[in-house]
């Protein structure tokens, strides 16, 4: 007996042990900067939150590994499906307002991006607010290297989501990115790949009025039906080689945010944002 608990105890401190050693390398790396296609990303401090160096992603897209690699290896060699309310070439011009608006906004996220997260909780409603006022008109632009940089393929498959809200029409895809960035369902930077999941994905969707057990956005998210055009977006997002992190946003062809050692970061409230925009709207 009092041999059995000698070594029940033994193996439960190994157990301990193993797993401290565990959450140590996995805290020591999200804390190294990572290489994403042949170019750093580094986690940055941003003013309100966090903004993750892109510097060159250039061909950073990552296929994973296992059954998920699989499907984004074929989505890779599918035919291009573009969704409705796109525009260029591959679909990839997303530009969202009244035509006659003298001004573009360009925003620059990664789905997984935290820094991204928290401009879309702080900003991103007086962003749709201004697009409804005609204010400017918003042109997207959505990358997935943090699927290379943190493993895994949720910026994909939330991108290839996004595809089939926009197809649904503008006011979903803007309101379906704003529940993905939201508190209650954007997913921790180190926690599980939650966006990799599509049941997850439709259930963020079903808070989404236009998206609320719609059969279509359902069958075209399960079905990959916008897989390659997400692969092509993250392709397009890579060739903007002044964008050096996520968020970036663009007021035309001004940069807004504050500047730092690695670049701009963001505004991060309303106000500083509103500001910055009435400003490079002056010149």
């Amino acid at each position: 007996m009092s041999n059995r608990n000698t070594q029940a105890n033994k193996q439960a401190a190994r157990e301990r042990l193993r797993a401290e050693r565990e959450r140590q390398a996995k805290r020591e790396r999200t804390r190294r900067q990572l290489i994403v296609g042949g170019a750093v990303v580094g986690v940055l401090a941003a003013a309100g939150g966090i903004s993750l160096a892109v510097a060159n992603a250039g061909g950073g897209d990552s296929s994973g590994s296992g059954a998920s690699g699989d499907v984004w290896a074929k989505a890779a060699k599918a035919r291009l499906i573009k969704p409705a309310n796109t525009s260029g070439t591959d679909g990839t011009t997303i530009v969202i307002g009244k035509k006659d608006a003298k001004h573009t906004l360009s925003l620059f996220e990664d789905p997984r991006c935290p820094g991204c997260a928290n401009f879309e909780q702080k900003v991103g409603e007086t962003v749709q607010k201004d697009i409804k006022a005609g204010k400017y008109k918003a042109s997207f632009h959505l990358g997935t290297f943090l699927d290379a940089n943190l493993q895994g393929t949720g910026s994909k498959n939330a991108l290839s989501a996004l595809g089939a809200a926009l197809n649904e029409s503008p006011d979903a895809f803007l309101q379906y990115k704003e529940a993905l960035f939201s508190k209650e369902f954007h997913p921790e930077e180190t926690g599980p790949d939650k966006f990799a999941d599509d049941n997850y994905l439709v259930e963020v969707a079903d808070t989404v009025p236009g998206l609320k057990g719609n059969a279509s956005f359902q069958k075209a998210l399960k079905s990959g039906t916008y897989d390659k055009w997400a692969l092509a977006m993250s392709d397009a997002f890579n060739k903007f080689k002044d964008v050096t992190s996520t968020p970036t946003v663009k007021l035309d062809d001004t940069v807004l945010g504050t500047d730092t050692p690695q670049g701009k970061a963001a505004p991060a409230d309303p106000a500083t944002f509103t500001s910055m925009v009435d400003k490079a709207m002056k010149g």
